[in-house]
């Protein structure tokens, strides 16, 4: 499953790979990738891959969780979509609080002692997904894990969010996609040198 979601990413440009011509995060890192899953949406037959993809992962990790969570923006649509499949209540977590209204940073009901897997379309550092469920701690709920449509593993970010004691998995990683990217054509053997290399020096 993790080398045709790899291989369907690529195909609809959601995660682009430029390793001669850097993109520019928001953050201000320069970066030989770029990842927009929101893309994912548009595609009927990638949508139902993902959603195939997330199901399994539920079945086989997180089968106790009783609330899905999506992260705002990119985790919502699909965390709905796997909600519905499921059978289950839907919230969505801001990462920070309206400033009218309720103020809130989640939207939707959800009741204490809740066991909660959060949603997120992509992993980088961890630091967004692990601000996004302190709203849930602070009320009690038990997070069941963080799933993922994808994840750069970087090494720091696996670590802190595995010293907070969460079960972190994707459907699909950083190693999956630059090899299914090379096997594919999409880059040369010398382009994955680096893209490898990129990926271990990265320090958060």
């Amino acid at each position: 499953m993790e080398k045709k979601i790899a291989k369907l990413l690529l195909q609809i440009n959601a995660i682009k790979l430029e390793p001669e011509k850097l993109f520019t995060w928001a953050s201000g890192i320069k970066s030989p990738i770029y990842c927009d899953n929101r893309l994912t949406l548009s595609y009927p037959k990638v949508r139902d891959c993902i959603q195939k993809g997330l199901l399994e992962i539920h079945q086989n990790y997180f089968k106790h969780s009783d609330v899905i969570a999506g992260v705002a923006t990119g985790g919502i649509p699909h965390g709905s979509i796997l909600a519905n499949n499921l059978n289950l209540p839907f919230i969505y977590l801001r990462d920070t609080a309206k400033k009218h209204g309720r103020k809130n940073r989640i939207e939707g009901e959800v009741k204490p002692k809740s066991n909660v897997l959060v949603i997120e379309d992509l992993v980088s550092t961890g630091k967004s997904s692990l601000n996004a469920i302190e709203p849930l701690l602070e009320i009690g709920c038990n997070i069941t894990g963080i799933l993922s449509i994808f994840t750069y593993n970087f090494p720091d970010a696996l670590n802190i969010i595995k010293q907070k004691g969460i079960n972190f998995k994707s459907l699909c990683t950083y190693e999956e996609l630059i090899k299914t990217a090379t096997e594919e054509g999409f880059i040369s053997k010398e382009e994955l040198h680096f893209l490898e290399k990129w990926n271990k020096d990265f320090k958060i």
